[in-house]
């Protein structure tokens, strides 16, 4: 099967992915790590950051691949992994920035595409129910309060040793979820046939536990 799980940031999105793809032995894609994984390339090799056709460029020589390694998945770009690289708050930002480009987002529609044209892949992401495969046999979105998306985007920055404060995070969450939802092209929305979940009461394993009924009943259908 082809999973989509979308929703707005801090939802649990990528742990409940990951978490899916473990179960069932497929392969996870964080859809958001693609276009870190291209902001991270534009900035080493210093490509203007206004110049759209450049970087819709860079999408049609880049390679992207996961990997399933040591029971964690890594993403590797042009052959190296770059899964750590990808996680600043710079190249977050970078990436935020380039996303709402048409030609980057259709450039990597199509790579997006191709990770899942064969199935057993779970993929989280924004639109990913919506645009990247509107055909997917299981549909998700989840959701949290924006006190408790704040909470967990916080504990996340202080594990890695940033600084940021509680304040600081509130205010990214809020102006992604600006950028997301009203951005022209591809914005955040719930499929009409999507699973609603609203995770903010939940543990990562009773989110995994609800998702994997629903998924282990379209399997068997």
């Amino acid at each position: 099967m082809i999973i989509a799980i979308d929703g707005p940031a801090g939802t649990g999105k990528s742990t409940a992915g990951r978490l899916l793809a473990k179960e069932l032995d497929y392969i996870y894609v964080d859809s958001g790590a693609i276009y870190r994984a291209l902001a991270l390339k534009a900035v080493q090799q210093k490509i203007d950051l206004e110049q759209e056709n450049e970087l819709t460029e860079l999408t049609k020589n880049t390679k992207f691949e996961f990997q399933k390694k040591n029971n964690e998945f890594r993403l590797f770009v042009d052959g190296k992994e770059v899964s750590i690289d990808i996680r600043t708050q710079e190249i977050g930002q970078v990436a935020s920035k380039i996303s709402a480009m048409k030609g980057v987002r259709e450039g990597l529609l199509e790579i997006q595409r191709l990770l899942g044209k064969n199935g057993g892949i779970v993929m989280d992401g924004r639109d990913i129910g919506t645009v990247v495969f509107p055909d997917a046999d299981v549909k998700l979105y989840l959701d949290a309060t924006l006190e408790e998306r704040s909470k967990r985007r916080f504990l996340e920055e202080r594990k890695k040793g940033s600084r940021v404060s509680k304040k600081e995070v509130i205010e990214e969450i809020k102006k992604r979820d600006h950028n997301d939802s009203k951005r022209a092209i591809a914005p955040l929305l719930k499929a009409e046939d999507a699973i609603y979940l609203d995770t903010s009461n939940l543990l990562p394993e009773e989110v995994r536990e609800i998702l994997l009924k629903y998924c282990r009943r379209k399997l068997k259908k």
